[in-house]
């Protein structure tokens, strides 16, 4: 079966798909996007999703595409022409079409609008599970705005093959300061040696994952003490656990820090509560 695509108003086969040349996502970066997971047919978290892409938007000064009834539809419709039991939901809008200039376009210009979907690999996101994962510290070089889900993500991409490069599934990205800002395209967090639940605050330093912010609602749920404070590569290596989460897989437990092992070098049993109790407080639609 052909993967299908949404282009600004067609719905087209996944290997026909395109975008113009000027198209000022493609030219600057100018442009946000967001990635909702589908369990079992249905949206998770999709309104904490929707309320972020406006707010990336609003920072950027770019208008909705759509009404978020209409979007919302065009989501559903993608998801269920690709079949998608299981997977993941991409959105991608940019200020539009215009030649290029680094100013805003003078004129109006519609903002683009992309949707793709694609099944997960659970069996690789269950085995990082079990196992639980290697991560590698590097400089945070990127923008000063994490906050937007930019799809400027240059910084990100080099953090990330750099970390397999070195063995490990993701980076840990560290700041003038000493201090863990988030992965490359996760939230990092660890669980100090009083069982208090710890992961940076939102700021503009990281992006405030709509996965972090149901696993505080989580945490509070399951009677867990939760510190919202930096810390840095040396406490997480001395941690009691350590996981990194994001929308594609909850939380992935983290066992070794540097090549250096985080408690047991094994997935962490509040880790693991958490990652199971997140099922009853993510919202399903």
């Amino acid at each position: 079966m052909s993967r299908i695509a949404y282009v600004n108003g067609r719905y087209l086969r996944h290997a026909e798909a395109a975008v113009h040349i000027e198209d000022r996502g493609y030219q600057f970066s100018d442009g946000v996007y967001e990635v909702c997971g589908i369990r079992n047919g249905r949206f998770m978290d999709e309104a904490l999703h929707l309320e972020r892409l406006e707010r990336s938007l609003g920072e950027l000064r770019i208008a909705m595409p759509l009404s978020l009834a209409a979007l919302r539809h065009i989501l559903r419709e993608v998801v269920r022409r690709n079949r998608i039991s299981n997977g993941l939901v991409y959105l991608q809008v940019t200020r539009g079409v215009a030649p290029r200039d680094h100013p805003f376009p003078a004129s109006h210009v519609p903002p683009a609008l992309v949707v793709t979907a694609k099944r997960l690999n659970e069996a690789r996101i269950a085995a990082a599970v079990a196992k639980g994962v290697a991560v590698a510290t590097m400089p945070d070089l990127r923008w000063a705005r994490r906050d937007i889900k930019s799809v400027s993500l240059l910084p990100n991409i080099l953090a990330k093959q750099a970390a397999r490069d070195a063995g490990a599934y993701e980076a840990w990205l560290v700041d003038a300061d000493g201090f863990v800002t988030e992965g490359s395209s996760t939230n990092a967090w660890i669980v100090d040696r009083d069982g208090r639940l710890v992961t940076r605050p939102a700021s503009h330093a990281i992006l405030n994952g709509v996965t972090r912010r149901v696993l505080l609602e989580t945490a509070k749920a399951e009677g867990i003490e939760v510190i919202e404070r930096p810390f840095t590569p040396q406490e997480a290596k001395s941690a009691r656990e350590a996981f990194i989460s994001a929308s594609s897989a909850i939380i992935i437990p983290v066992v070794r820090i540097d090549g250096e092992p985080v408690g047991n070098a094994e997935p962490g049993s509040l880790t693991l509560r958490l990652r199971e109790a997140y099922g009853r407080v993510g919202r399903l639609t």
